[in-house]
């Protein structure tokens, strides 16, 4: 057993590079790969989508899909292309409360705590580090 863990665009995923050749060296069918990848995030818009690919001695498989990245939520809630190159000097954005309540709810499954201030503290972590403020 093998485990692959991918960053994969939701519902753009092809047997082109770098999907092909990053699966192809352990034998599964990539298009029953990015197939059911395909079908399970048709929904989510190109948000990047983690996913963890189990892969078995019979060169059957499962897949497993993560929430979005933190860095990849506030981007799109901010409606910008990137975080800030000088995030100390140059701000790109501001979070809002709703903002920051909005990621915590989709990422509450993947967060390493159950407690919503050390999830707030996650959150704000990263915003510092795109060069976003977060409004109190």
């Amino acid at each position: 057993m093998q485990v692959v863990k991918l960053i994969i665009p939701a519902g753009q995923a092809s047997p082109a590079p770098p999907i092909g050749p990053a699966l192809s060296q352990y034998g599964i069918n990539i298009g029953d790969f990015t197939n059911q990848f395909n079908e399970k995030t048709q929904e989510d818009g190109g948000i990047l989508t983690p996913v963890v690919l189990t892969i078995y001695k019979d060169r059957s498989f499962s897949v497993e899909l993560k929430t979005p990245p933190t860095s990849e939520l506030i981007r799109r809630r901010l409606g910008i292309k990137k975080g800030s190159s000088v995030p100390n000097l140059k701000k790109v954005g501001k979070l809002t409360q709703q903002h920051i309540d909005e990621i915590i709810e989709i990422k509450k499954d993947d967060f390493n705590t159950t407690d919503r201030d050390k999830a707030l503290k996650i959150i704000e972590g990263q915003a510092k580090q795109m060069g976003v403020e977060i409004e109190k």
